[in-house]
């Protein structure tokens, strides 16, 4: 349905009213015969246009709002009657006040957005400092990220693990597929410290120590142009709790990419096919964010005052288990609630890192 904006509007609702054009241009493309013919071109399109349906519904509801309003105005220029004149009042100010909350909407949706908020995610978690600690931590993150992901009725796969003596990660990683799941969870990625007393502690010290967590949206096949003749193929028996297919079938895949060498190893599953596939759908994931990252490195504004500058180097929380707290340094923000946050309850501490990037941005394109 095509889409109309207003003729008076503000400087706000005039970018709004680019957005309208382009959203029809989308419409009208995707109409065309030629474009279905082009599925990674309708899938392109299909996504902007779902981007942009958020600010056609303001733009919609501002000339709704605007129509009623100018309607009001014109009943208390002419009316003699003082109830209809009171009535028209109270239905002016309410729509002025629609129309205020309205233009702080619009502002929201007219910030830039990242464009991969609404993909599928690869969740990487490897123990950093702290030994078999560090392990058993990485291993409580990675259970705290699959009950979140079960609250939120997403899709967990685990493509890759590497376990320790004590039952913990060295590293393990997963794919989680949900609407917007990299909105969510892209302020995960950093450094997790952990201070807490291990059960092989007799004297009751607390040890401190680290886990890493990356969180790549997940790249699709138009998104990386990777040519099968710079990856080679390794396979091997996988390790694994005995049994015949463990022992006689090489099964574990290991993925080599020659120009930018990196290594992608996948064992989990029993079919050599299905682990090949899942580390492509990993290399695919680490190639597209390092092109991300290199983009990111020439705008040199770009995300570093996000909540945090992202570096994964980054400490961005400690969590103390002695007083049951979760300190987000990034934003200054403390939770005595670590027993919910392992359960899955990570929404009060994504919600607000996204509320401090939104204000960020809020300040910027106010300056």
């Amino acid at each position: 349905m095509a889409v109309t904006a207003p003729s008076d509007s503000a400087p706000m609702w005039a970018r709004l009213e680019d957005v309208a054009k382009r959203f029809n241009e989308i419409e009208q493309e995707m109409a065309d015969p030629a474009t279905s013919n082009n599925p990674a071109r309708l899938q392109t399109l299909a996504r902007e246009h779902s981007s942009l349906q958020e600010k056609i519904n303001l733009l919609h509801r501002y000339r709704t709002a605007s129509d009623q309003l100018q309607q009001a105005r014109e009943v208390l220029e002419e009316a003699d009657d003082d109830e209809m004149r009171e009535f028209a009042q109270m239905e002016a100010t309410e729509l002025r006040e629609e129309i205020e909350q309205l233009e702080e909407d619009a502002k929201r949706a007219l910030l830039p957005r990242d464009p991969n908020d609404e993909r599928n995610v690869i969740v990487e978690i490897r123990a950093g400092a702290g030994g078999d600690e560090a392990g058993l931590w990485a291993a409580d993150l990675y259970r705290a990220y699959v009950r979140y992901a079960e609250g939120r009725r997403w899709h967990t796969d685990l493509l890759s693990m590497s376990e320790n003596a004590k039952g913990g990660f060295k590293e393990v990683i997963c794919q989680i597929d949900g609407d917007g799941a990299f909105s969510r969870l892209k302020y995960e990625s950093g450094v997790h410290r952990v201070q807490r007393v291990p059960e092989t502690e007799a004297q009751g010290r607390i040890h401190t120590s680290t886990a890493t967590v990356a969180v790549m949206p997940e790249a699709e096949a138009v998104d990386v142009d990777l040519d099968e003749a710079e990856i080679r193929l390794d396979l091997f028996h996988s390790g694994g709790a005995g049994g015949q297919n463990v022992n006689k079938v090489q099964t574990g895949v290991r993925l080599t990419h020659e120009p930018s060498g990196i290594v992608v190893t996948c064992t989990d599953e029993r079919s050599q096919l299905k682990n090949k596939i899942k580390a492509m759908s990993v290399l695919r994931a680490r190639l597209y964010e390092q092109q991300r990252m290199a983009a990111d490195q020439e705008r040199a504004d770009f995300r570093r005052s996000q909540v945090g500058s992202g570096d994964r180097s980054e400490k961005i929380r400690t969590y103390n288990f002695p007083e049951n707290r979760v300190t987000d340094h990034r934003i200054g923000l403390t939770r005595h609630d670590l027993d919910g946050m392992l359960d899955g309850n990570l929404d009060p501490l994504i919600d607000a890192a996204a509320t401090a990037e939104e204000a960020r941005l809020l300040a910027e394109a106010s300056a």
